[in-house]
């Protein structure tokens, strides 16, 4: 006989045994250490999740409410359950119901799901799709991912062979840099003018966040004859998955190629023998618009599509959904 699920809202107190827990399982990254997680604490309400079997955990769900609504979680890229080495497809169908569960208790009415792409699993960890799929979740959203296979990739197109060519012809150079206030600079410049918006992070944020994860949170630049910032990029190293986090080059900077000799650089020198390169997605509008000219320079690399789905049930529905599942 099974032992009966127990879930319990994340408090302060639970932190070393939930890091340990993302550390060892299949899927989690850095950013759902809570010295990452709860950098931007005053923005959310946290309403992240331990579910265990007896005293072991058996899954995480990082999450944030939203008056009746939970999403897992509207402050990280990706989210879901993070999983251990002893999660079983039948073993999630029960996490899913005792979550549910919790949160029918709790008043919330409905579960906005956004899930983890299957590159970031260390490990086979798609259990949840079936789950949700158990539970009648609609699908609300797919975002694109621009994702390069390092070691086997098509040809660069040759604009941006060319682009790198007049980049080093003309002198700049490209490099890890630690000068994050330059960067922001440029990088918020290029979004007010581009986009009217701002960065996710502050400098503030970002600079204490690289302190705190040094390894996984580095400053990439290219840099003109006489040393001024051209481009760069903020990469997130979650051990599967290189990710850009931030990606900007001014006006000079994309006249003379700065960004095709940066990431050429970076993929051929800096990240080699790595597995996958993620730009991240091209998408606006909850995935109805694609922005063309973003996802041609991506792909322009080599990067190839990788999609991002998001999900969103009723609690009363997805509880019924489940609710008998062992008698099938």
């Amino acid at each position: 006989m099974n032992s009966p699920l127990d879930v319990q809202p994340f408090h302060p107190g639970l932190t070393p045994e939930w890091d340990r827990f993302v550390a060892a399982s299949r899927n989690g990254t850095f950013q759902f250490d809570r010295g990452y997680m709860d950098y931007h604490a005053d923005r959310f309400q946290d309403c992240s999740l331990v579910v265990r079997r007896g005293a072991e955990i058996v899954a995480l769900l990082p999450a944030n409410r939203r008056e009746g609504q939970l999403v897992s979680h509207a402050g990280l890229s990706y989210g879901g359950m993070i999983v251990g080495s002893t999660m079983t497809t039948p073993l999630m169908l029960d996490c899913f119901a005792a979550c549910l569960g919790w949160m029918a208790a709790a008043g919330i009415r409905s579960w906005h799901y956004k899930s983890m792409p299957t590159i970031y699993h260390r490990h086979p960890a798609d259990e949840d799709r079936y789950a949700l799929f158990r539970a009648g979740a609609a699908l609300v959203r797919r975002d694109v991912l621009s994702v390069l296979d390092l070691g086997d990739h098509p040809p660069f197109q040759e604009r941006r062979r060319r682009g790198a060519r007049k980049a080093a012809n003309a002198g700049l150079r490209a490099g890890p840099s630690t000068d994050w206030a330059g960067f922001w600079h440029l990088l918020e410049s290029r979004l007010s003018d581009r986009y009217d918006l701002r960065p996710v992070h502050s400098v503030g944020e970002m600079t204490m966040l690289a302190r705190r994860f040094p390894e996984q949170i580095r400053l990439y630049t290219a840099q003109g004859p006489a040393g001024e910032m051209l481009a760069g990029t903020v990469i997130y190293d979650t051990g599967p998955v290189l990710h850009a986090q931030y990606i900007a080059a001014s006006d000079d900077g994309m006249r003379n190629g700065a960004l095709d000799l940066l990431f050429t650089e970076l993929f051929g020198s800096v990240f080699a023998g790595r597995h996958w390169f993620d730009f991240g997605n091209s998408n606006e509008r909850q995935g109805r618009y694609l922005n063309v000219g973003l996802i041609e320079f991506k792909e322009g690399f080599g990067a190839r599509a990788v999609s991002q789905d998001y999900y969103e049930m009723a609690v009363d529905v997805a509880q019924r959904a489940l609710a008998s599942w062992r008698e099938q």
